[in-house]
């Protein structure tokens, strides 16, 4: 490739990059608004429909509410091979028992504020239950089935129904009890705070402190597949291994103060969910985020505040927040990382707005993360890779546990509801698209849509914002014709989709819809001009607006106009200046083709006088012929006078040893200022028509001046001169001033003691 062609090359590769970075200077025309990004659908409504974080909508488990307690608060789930779920509440403190139709019924009623977690132990079907704070462990045994009395003629016989004992299985005698896990023998585990201990209790009832840690709350517990009791910290985030025998060794120190949750995969692959922004320790630590506050249950209208038992980070985001003083604030978000084997770790999940309370795996091997306070409930695949599976009536999901057929029971916290999420997909589930804001009147056009499966798609329209208020009903989108979107020109539109079970399965990937803005003209605001000002014209930068005014420079000689307008289509807009004088019927134009929304221009291209200056803009640029509108506004009069004031008749004479001076003042069009004069290059002194007042074109000016030497007439200033002699000369200056300070100035010559005098 030889020079000249090399260069062409580049000049053609650089006018390419620029006109790709330039603004279009055409309107779109035909628009489009589309949906296909997590952010996208995030905006919406699913109802039975799960959202991908790579951007697509798909069916999602089935999810149903089953029990709603008295309770605030659920703080942990524990279920059998029957189904039955037994659930750990907190204000009231309390341990349900509730069967797979909803059935439920109190088992424990402790003294203490709370029942903070539990644990089923399978083989001897003991139930063990935690309290806070100052708790103890209490074991929940079933007593044998009380026949029911002898029913009324003509009815059921009632169920036979268990009854329950409890008694206080061990008492630590720490501050908190946070979690409890059971080893394959049968030795109960107990973490604790305020030291950081684990205690070991056998299934004896023996008792002793199995691992003390230098953190101030161990908060969750659980085994791995070789035996090692895997434990997370608050403080500073840690997640210990500790082998049988009580060895401990730090896995990993989290970015986050808190391990709120763990899971451990078949493959020994431990997750653990990280919250709160860890801080230097300046005094005592305070109990994790989850510790009750030891204050009366709230009143409704504290609901939308800080709730009286619950924990700074789990209270529900809706008002302000406000943690207690000394307790710690979830606050940075929250994270999940998966720790391998051989103890390398990765960060998977990150959420500024979600905090993860709850960790397992569904039958299908996936991860789940119970959070809040949303009460969403995800499905996290690999790094950064998720699925907003669900979302729960309650602000934060706060345990899991097995249900029969390979569900899960969910519990909830704001408030205390179990749910069941089915295994299997839901027969049908619909998601209602945000409200989409064309903000001008349109035609609505094509609708195209990628996805598989059997999906329906509806549009509805209206002209205000909120669909129940009278907009058009939904209208189904024939995708197997033309995808015509047959609803009303309006302002907003909305779309839905119904997702229904099949082979293949139901999924949309995004939804597109074409319209076409309604032109408006332009609107202008104002339009302002500034006498003896300028605009800089300004390089024009691709990627840049340089279309606003810089700031003016003041330059008299010139007139800046500059005016504020909109277009509502967004249109490429050019303006005209065109200008009239006072008493004049037609307009002057002074410059088409602008595309700047200031111009200048030189004062003196117009004669003295009163003038109004017109802008039109108009959106040719973006519309075809005859479809493009314009719209044009008027400024304020203003004038315009870069003429000078003119002197004439001056003259001056001596008279008693002063100088005598007359002269006329005369403007074509403005009033005349001021007035001064100077005698032999003295200082400048004001000076007052005849009449004292300046407020004509025309003024007459008559006056002594003291001679330079002589003593000052009152209220002049002295003037130091050697004294005047019969021969010497006086040179007198005066200038004059119209109302836009344009000056003329004259000058006059006096001989002292001659008759005749020589002026100009």
């Amino acid at each position: 490739m030889n020079l000249a062609r090399l260069i062409r090359f580049v000049l053609f590769f650089a006018l390419v990059l620029l006109l790709g970075l330039l603004p279009s200077a055409f309107a779109e025309g035909t628009r489009t608004w589309e949906q296909s990004k997590f952010d996208d659908f995030l905006r919406g409504t699913p109802k039975g429909v799960a959202i991908r974080s790579s951007g697509a909508l798909e069916l999602a488990p089935a999810f149903k509410a089953i029990s709603t307690t008295p309770a605030t608060y659920i703080w942990a789930l524990a279920a059998d091979t029957n189904g039955v779920v037994y659930a750990a509440t907190g204000s009231p403190a309390r341990v349900y028992r509730i069967t797979p139709d909803g059935q439920s019924q109190v088992i424990l009623e402790p003294q203490e504020l709370q029942v903070q977690t539990l644990i089923l132990d399978n083989k001897t079907g003991a139930l063990f239950a935690a309290t806070n704070p100052d708790g103890k462990v209490y074991r929940i045994d079933t007593r044998p089935a009380v026949e029911p009395l002898k029913p009324a003629v003509g009815k059921p016989a009632p169920a036979p129904q268990p009854s329950w004992t409890s008694t206080v299985y061990f008492d630590p005698h720490t501050k908190y009890i946070w979690d409890l896990s059971l080893d394959s023998s049968g030795n109960l585990f107990v973490a604790t705070g305020d030291h950081g201990e684990i205690f070991r209790v056998t299934s004896k009832g023996e008792h002793s402190v199995f691992f003390k840690s230098d953190e101030p709350h161990i908060r969750v517990l659980d085994f791995d597949h070789k035996g090692n009791l895997i434990a997370g910290s608050d403080g500073s985030g840690l997640v210990y291994r500790i082998s049988p025998a009580g060895e401990g060794f730090v896995l990993y120190s989290a970015p986050k103060k808190e391990i709120t949750a763990l899971a451990i995969d078949n493959n020994d692959n431990i997750y653990a969910a990280g919250v709160g922004e860890k801080r230097p320790v300046s005094v005592p630590p305070p109990a994790p985020s989850s510790l009750p506050m030891a204050t009366p249950a709230p009143t409704a209208n504290q609901a939308n505040l800080t709730i009286g038992n619950a924990p700074p980070s789990q209270q529900p985001v809706t008002g302000t927040a406000l943690p207690a003083a000394g307790f710690a604030s979830a606050s940075g978000g929250s994270e999940i990382y998966r720790i391998a084997p051989d103890g390398s770790p990765i960060r998977l999940w990150t959420s500024r707005d979600d905090f993860v309370y709850a960790l397992a795996f569904d039958s299908h091997s996936r991860l789940l993360a119970g959070t809040g306070n949303r009460g969403h409930i995800f499905v996290i695949g690999s790094e950064d890779e998720f699925t907003d599976l669900a979302k729960a009536s309650a602000s934060q999901v706060t345990a899991f546990a097995k249900a029969p057929d390979g569900g899960f029971y969910v519990s909830t916290s704001n408030l205390g509801k179990i749910f069941l999420m089915s295994s299997s997909p839901e027969p049908q589930g619909t998601y209602e698209s945000d409200v989409f804001d064309a903000r001008i009147f349109s035609r609505w056009g094509r609708a195209e849509y990628r996805g598989t499966g059997n999906v329906e798609l509806f549009a509805r329209s209206g002209n205000v914002d909120n669909p129940d208020r009278n907009w058009s009903g939904w209208k189904k989108i024939d995708m197997l014709k033309d995808g015509e979107v047959m609803v009303p020109s309006a302002r907003f539109i909305q779309w839905k989709a119904v997702l229904h079970a099949g082979v293949p399965a139901p999924r949309v990937d995004s939804v597109l819809l074409n319209y076409l803005p309604k032109n408006v003209a332009p609107d202008f605001e104002d339009v302002a001009v500034q006498v003896g000002y300028r605009y800089q014209s300004q390089p024009k930068t691709p990627g840049i607006d340089t279309s606003a005014p810089p700031p003016p420079i003041r330059d008299r000689d010139s007139i800046a106009v500059k005016w504020t307008v909109h277009d509502d289509n967004e249109d490429q807009m050019t303006y005209s200046v065109f200008y009239r004088g006072d008493g004049e019927n037609r307009w002057l134009l002074l410059k088409d083709g602008i595309t700047d929304k200031f111009y200048s221009f030189d004062a003196s291209l117009l004669p003295d006088g009163g003038y109004t200056v017109k802008v039109v803009a108009s959106d040719t640029p973006s519309h075809s012929p005859g479809q493009a509108l314009s719209a044009e506004k008027e400024s304020s009069r203003f004038e315009v006078d870069t003429t000078p004031p003119q002197i004439e008749s001056l003259a001056a004479t001596m008279e008693g040893g002063k100088i005598r001076i007359s002269f006329q003042a005369v403007d074509g069009f403005s009033t005349i200022k001021h007035a001064e004069y100077s005698v032999d290059a003295n200082d400048w002194q004001f000076l007052e028509p005849v009449g004292q007042l300046s407020d004509a074109r025309h003024e007459a000016y008559d006056f002594a001046a003291s001679v330079p030497g002589d003593p000052p007439a009152a209220g002049q200033p002295a003037v130091v001169q050697p004294a005047a002699t019969g021969n010497t000369e006086h040179v007198v200056v005066v200038r004059v001033y119209d109302r836009y300070d344009n000056m003329n100035s004259a000058k006059y010559v006096v001989r002292a003691g001659a008759h005749a005098v020589a002026g100009h």
